[in-house]
């Protein structure tokens, strides 16, 4: 668990950082027309009803929604997005997650399990220690209550939970999709659908004297 406590003499950095993040975080918005055709656009739509908004983390490129949301949170999670990194048998991961979740933040978690997922977390953070998080542009490796809860309250995020009862968070989903399976070879797949051996022809030679039963060995 890395420990990296904040003064508050230092927030008037991290705000000013908050704030260059807020200012390069995208809203796309997800456009259905009238004939169910779907277009992304950074411009809202006329009939906001028919469109749903997104924010992308410019620093990681994670996608989250922000459909559902009270308006102000709604704002601050498109400035601000919350993107969670974390590992099975992972206690702080645990208690990042526990913070997000009972603080009322909306986040994406994204998982790391196989060696194409810490080769992408290596990319993406400089190292494969778990849990690592974002808040905009702000990159957070290690879990600190004291830390995590600071930059959130910098963010603007409010201190207790506004979701409502209907919100759902999204499922945790693999750093890095899971390859569709290989076809199986040709070979293989004509050796499944082959016919059965077959099976001699029965004999057409009946009893004879020698062999009244006609017993054939």
């Amino acid at each position: 668990m890395r420990k990296n406590l904040l003064s508050l003499p230092m927030l008037a950095p991290v705000l000013v950082l908050l704030a260059c993040a807020g200012a390069q975080a995208q809203t796309v918005y997800r456009i259905v027309g009238p004939d169910g055709k779907v277009t992304f656009s950074d411009r809202a739509p006329e009939n906001a009803s028919k469109a749903t908004a997104t924010t992308t983390n410019p620093a990681t490129g994670a996608v989250g929604s922000t459909t559902g949301l009270p308006l102000e949170l709604s704002r601050i999670a498109q400035r601000f997005p919350v993107t969670l990194y974390t590992g099975s048998d992972c206690a702080p991961c645990v208690s990042a997650r526990s913070l997000l979740v009972n603080r009322g933040v909306p986040f994406t978690e994204r998982t790391v399990a196989t060696n194409e997922d810490l080769d992408a977390l290596r990319k993406l953070s400089g190292d494969t220690s778990l849990p690592f998080g974002t808040i905009g542009t702000q990159r957070m490796v290690g879990f600190s209550d004291t830390e995590w809860t600071q930059y959130l309250d910098a963010a603007g995020y409010p201190k207790a939970s506004q979701l409502t009862a209907s919100y759902r968070r999204p499922p945790a989903t693999p750093l890095v999709a899971a390859a569709p399976a290989a076809a199986a070879p040709a070979s293989d797949a004509a050796a499944t659908t082959a016919s059965p051996r077959a099976r001699p022809a029965p004999s057409t030679e009946g009893p004879s004297t020698t062999n009244p039963a006609g017993i054939r060995f």
